[in-house]
């Protein structure tokens, strides 16, 4: 099985048989991958890097080192300190997985705006966003709430995240950076992504029509968010099912 970032800049092989997908919704994924991150693994003897000019490592803890593309800020790779074995990005894998999510990890950590095991709740009041990356080179806020957020599944989100997309639109006038430290990729659609040079956390995008929107995962508690639909759903992965009760679009929002 073969995966890749969205650039091309970094290119992996990692033969089978491999562990089931984990999901997990710690604060360190969530911030990264900009939702929540999917994970399988495999021992590194059948792990392979076919191209690593676009790879860096942070390292997010005593423990663990995160693998992303400094071309474009794909969160792709989870090495554990003192572990033979490779977790590697669920949503980064090219063409079918013949995967299935198995589990799901630290989910008293997972954002207030989603249920990791059904629909979401009534939104939490939030007056004022705060938000960071994984290091704290980026860190703003915004005035709340949240408002609705849009997952999407599409090829390219899916890529960049790890497992998928979440965000929500927002001004970019009216945020307040408290530090600020970015690199930006333009996507094959003309948008512009920004993510966090330092530790690959997913920030914002701007699409080509100029519309703005901020990445859900890099807001704390409480955000005055509710996930509202999923969109691009004929590009989903095929590791895992939507059963949450919301609406879903084939496409954009244009397309039920």
């Amino acid at each position: 099985m073969r995966g890749s970032c969205l650039c091309g800049s970094v290119v992996f092989e990692a033969d089978g048989p491999r562990h089931e997908v984990s999901l997990c919704h710690c604060r360190q994924c969530r911030q990264q991958s900009g939702h929540l991150w999917a994970a399988s693994s495999v021992p590194l003897a059948r792990f392979r890097l076919v191209e690593d000019r676009g790879l860096r490592w942070y390292r997010a803890s005593a423990t663990a080192e995160r693998g992303f593309c400094a071309g474009c800020g794909a969160f792709l790779l989870w090495k554990p300190e003192g572990q033979d074995r490779m977790a590697i990005a669920a949503g980064a894998l090219d063409g079918p997985t013949g995967l299935a999510v198995g589990r799901q990890i630290h989910t008293d950590e997972a954002g207030d705006y989603y249920n990791p095991l059904g629909p979401p709740g009534e939104p939490t009041p939030a007056g004022v966003l705060h938000g960071a990356c994984a290091c704290g080179a980026n860190r703003l806020t915004l005035k709340g709430p949240m408002g609705a957020v849009t997952a999407c599944h599409c090829h390219q989100c899916r890529k960049l995240s790890g497992h998928f997309a979440a965000s929500f639109e927002a001004d970019a006038a009216a945020i307040t950076w408290q530090a600020r430290d970015e690199a930006t990729f333009t996507t094959p659609g003309g948008g512009t992504r920004g993510f966090c040079p330092g530790c690959g956390t997913s920030l914002w995008f701007r699409a080509a029509d100029g519309a703005f929107s901020l990445e859900a995962g890099l807001i704390d508690n409480p955000t005055g968010g509710r996930l509202a639909r999923h969109i691009f759903v004929a590009d989903k992965g095929d590791y895992y099912t939507l059963d949450d009760g919301l609406p879903q679009f084939a496409g954009d929002m244009t397309a039920p």
